[in-house]
């Protein structure tokens, strides 16, 4: 299937190159390969784990005729920056680069850039209920996200044993392969038990100090160990909204996982991890496409009011959004901040919700309604 941003990044070859970052195994190579044989008349592909690429492509040998030269997990070369500038700078006119890679791209794009200018940089989510194959219903596309989670494999196969297996697999590479290559981590155990601690926290505030001393780990490694898997695409925290919040609270973040399979049910937690991962995919396209800023917030005050999701565009609420399995009254501190707030939308998304209705200023809806215009359709 073709993927939600794939004709966006080939307009986006046509200028510059292209870094493509995101999640192990959210399709970033196939994508890759689809461009270069629906898009580019000649194209030529290298993948740094093979020992007969990588030594092709150090040695820059591929034809001056090809349209297309992507450089799969280019990131593992460690002088991969300068060299691909280098590469760049004097490549032929026709010529086009799409350099891949997990979330170490992510991390080199936000240090000191040599790059500036030559590249556009693209995120890849999972699959969610506004991009799905289209021979899948829109029912069954969201009972097997909450299910299997949105990455390609485990929701294609909508196998449960098969599922448990690839997460089981994707989970040990991520911390054996990719964070030992990234960060000295003494005792990659504790760290699989502070995410499964994250696991059974979800959609609730995080207390960094709390987390820590459950684990028996400083909070300094606590807050270190967060921003790594955030850096790995395994997890990402949201912040409090505190401006134009009287009594915010300020600190605690919560935390949604990037495979909705991650994350242990209860409680309709897993739509929360859902509509979370939907947002993010949605501001981080427009971030990426439109170049405006985005965010994603929750609203908590010291007086126990609480909205689950708030969205920023360019430092302007855009959407306040609470979710319920299947309570359709309407959140008071949802009607309270949508007066006090005046956002552009404010939304209570019920899982079991037949019929979408407004009341008060407020829509309440099912996901499936709520998410059917995503950004990337104009």
């Amino acid at each position: 299937m073709k993927r939600y941003c794939e004709p966006f990044i080939y307009q986006d070859l046509t200028k510059k190159m292209v870094f493509l970052g995101g999640p192990r195994q959210v399709g970033k190579t196939t994508l890759s390969k689809a461009l270069c044989q629906q898009q580019f008349s000649h194209c030529t592909y290298f993948n740094w784990d093979n020992d007969e690429d990588r030594r092709a492509l150090l040695q820059k040998q591929w034809s001056t005729e090809s349209s297309l030269v992507i450089f799969d997990e280019l990131h593992k070369y460690p002088r991969w920056k300068r060299w691909i500038k280098g590469v760049y700078d004097t490549k032929p006119l026709h010529q086009q680069y799409l350099v891949t890679g997990s979330a170490r791209l992510d991390i080199y794009r936000h240090g000191s850039d040599s790059l500036m200018g030559r590249y556009h940089y693209w995120r890849l989510h999972p699959l969610t209920i506004d991009e799905l194959p289209p021979d899948i219903s829109v029912s069954d596309g969201y009972q097997r996200l909450l299910k299997f989670g949105g990455f390609p494999e485990p929701f294609l196969s909508a196998d449960e044993r098969e599922t448990r297996r690839w997460r089981r697999e994707r989970f040990d590479r991520i911390l054996k392969e990719d964070i030992r290559d990234l960060e000295s981590i003494r005792n990659i155990q504790l760290l699989s038990l502070f995410v499964d601690a994250l696991r059974q926290r979800v959609g609730g505030m995080i207390t960094i100090a709390n987390l820590a001393t459950d684990l028996q780990i400083a909070s300094k490694t606590a807050k270190n160990w967060l921003s790594l898997i955030e850096k790995m695409y395994i997890a990402f925290p949201i912040y409090p909204l505190t401006t134009h919040v009287p009594r915010a609270i300020q600190k605690p973040p919560k935390v949604y996982f990037y495979d909705n399979g991650d994350v242990i049910e209860k409680d309709g937690v897993r739509l929360e991890n859902l509509v979370a991962t939907t947002l993010l995919k949605r501001l981080h396209f427009i971030e990426d496409y439109h170049g405006y800023r985005c965010s994603l917030h929750y609203i908590r005050d010291k007086d126990g009011r609480e909205v689950d999701f708030v969205t920023q565009i360019d430092g302007k609420i855009i959407d306040l959004i609470e979710v319920k399995s299947a309570d359709t009254s309407i959140s008071t501190s949802l009607k309270y901040y949508s007066r006090k707030l005046n956002p552009q939308r404010s939304v209570q998304i019920v899982g079991q919700l037949q019929r979408p209705f407004h009341q008060d200023h407020i829509l309440v809806t099912n996901p499936s309604e709520f998410f059917k215009n995503p950004p990337w359709e104009f």
